[in-house]
């Protein structure tokens, strides 16, 4: 209703939105922490959530203008949720920039490593630093990772801007 009569004054969806909530779509997939024995936990669900952040900015980096445009917005759009959701969990100001400066180090990283085993066709090793599964998930990271990047592969850089993953 408000949209209707007020048009200019409501808010617009975020930059990155969509791009995002395919992610964490992504990231949330029970096969993870089932099959993947990834530890269903605040610090293995980032291990996930990262990962297929990484996978996708490396993704992305295919993409020229559009891609680069994609990237920009997907990596501001993790800072803003990682911000908030660390608030929820009652981090104060003083430490807040703190805690999002090191989890976006920890992002960067994964883009780095991520980078080198695609263009190296190395899956393994990288799994098994970025999501730290417990013994007898690598197989199924590994495998759910391959099949990712394919499907990531198989979609047009701005399909996947705007969250359409195939």
């Amino acid at each position: 209703m408000l949209r209707f009569l007020f048009p200019t004054l409501t808010a617009k969806p975020a930059r990155g939105a969509a791009l995002f909530d395919a992610v964490v779509q992504e990231a949330r997939q029970r096969h993870w922490y089932v099959q993947g024995r990834v530890e269903d936990s605040l610090d293995g669900r980032f291990a996930v959530l990262a990962t297929v952040t990484a996978l996708v900015l490396v993704r992305l980096e295919d993409g020229d203008e559009d891609g680069a445009e994609a990237s920009v917005a997907l990596s501001e759009r993790f800072v803003e949720i990682m911000e908030a959701e660390h608030r929820e969990l009652g981090l104060g100001d003083p430490t807040l920039g703190k805690k999002v400066r090191k989890l976006m180090s920890s992002l960067g990283r994964r883009v780095e490593l991520w980078r080198k085993a695609v263009a190296e066709d190395d899956f393994a090793a990288v799994a098994a630093v970025s999501l730290t599964a417990a013994d007898g998930g690598l197989g199924h990271d590994v495998a759910a990772l391959r099949a990712l990047w394919a499907r990531m592969q198989a979609t047009k850089v701005d399909d996947l801007a705007e969250g359409r993953l195939q």
